[in-house]
């Protein structure tokens, strides 16, 4: 039995049969409209969720199965004190595969110790989120046709943000990928992703704090917001804040064949008028969500044997 916890769970051969699988799914949908019948999803969102959790819902719908869960710990046994460890190992009796979303990092590994069937990562508080990042690259994919010789701009709050460092993390490991890390200081990549990750990887990088200086080297455009709460004071704020807006006369500069993404939800960070552009790509990267999450939860029951 196998869990996908992080994305370095998965070699790049089988992430390449997931993309493959997810396109296939694409293209033949009644292939696999009654696959999982007879089997169910636990969704335990311990904290709120919308794209992520409607996107298992529908995915396990789509292949024929059933879904139970909850969306919010406070309408779990959680609110009475029960463990992580404890919670799974419940729910394991009902369920074929678990989506696990919790505020601390860490806790769906947790889980996993306890699990009875494969537990599916769905973001660990600042930590990771495996499955955002196989949306993204399946996005990546069907946009570009490949993950190598690729120039990846994420711009807004790299340091907090889980899907930056899992997306990082995922794209380090093909060929010749470089980066451009566009954020206030406050907000950089923190220092173990270019230690641990980075660096290892010898993939060429640079800081950046104007989006508008790199854009016309960009492929890909991956935005996320700019967090107010994060700042130490207002007036921080408000200096950085139109920096990383993006809108219609940044984009003049770009490349025709930009890719813009963006885990979403969005506040402002993207201006409704982008939307237009046909390489915004955020809202298709959404229902690429669904298509992966369906690959995923069939490629999980078929190695636990469950399928």
């Amino acid at each position: 039995m196998r869990h996908l916890l992080d994305t370095t769970d998965l070699s790049l051969a089988e992430i390449d049969e997931m993309i493959a699988l997810a396109m296939d799914i694409i293209d033949n949908p009644k292939k696999y409209a009654h696959i999982c019948d007879g089997k169910k999803l636990a969704t335990l969102f311990f904290e709120p969720s919308t794209r992520t959790r409607l996107s298992f819902e529908a995915a396990m719908y789509e292949l024929g199965g059933n879904v139970l869960g909850f969306s919010e710990a406070a309408s779990s046994s959680a609110s009475k004190g029960e463990s992580v460890e404890d919670t799974v190992r419940m729910v394991s009796c009902y369920a074929d595969i678990i989506a696990m979303r919790h505020p601390l990092e860490g806790a769906p590994r947790v889980g996993a110790s306890k699990a009875l069937v494969p537990i599916i990562n769905a973001g660990d508080g600042g930590h990771a989120h495996p499955t955002q990042t196989l949306t993204d690259l399946l996005t990546i994919y069907r946009e570009k046709g490949t993950f190598d010789n690729l120039t990846v701009g994420l711009c807004g709050d790299l340091k907090f943000g889980r899907t930056v460092h899992s997306l990082i993390k995922a794209m380090s490991r093909y060929k010749n990928v470089k980066f451009v890390l566009i954020s206030p200081k406050e907000l950089s990549v923190p220092e173990y992703i270019k230690t641990d990750v980075l660096k290892p990887s010898g993939c060429e990088y640079k800081e950046v704090e104007h989006m508008a200086d790199v854009m016309s080297e960009l492929d890909i455009l991956y935005m996320t917001r700019i967090q107010r709460e994060r700042f130490f004071s207002e007036e921080e704020y408000l200096k950085h804040k139109d920096a990383f807006i993006l809108d219609t006369d940044k984009l003049i500069r770009a490349k025709n064949s930009l890719t813009i993404m963006h885990p979403l939800p969005r506040v402002n960070e993207i201006t409704t008028a982008v939307d237009d552009d046909p390489r915004a790509k955020y809202f298709i990267q959404a229902l690429n969500g669904k298509y992966i999450r369906m690959a995923l939860i069939i490629t999980l029951l078929k190695w636990g044997e469950l399928l």
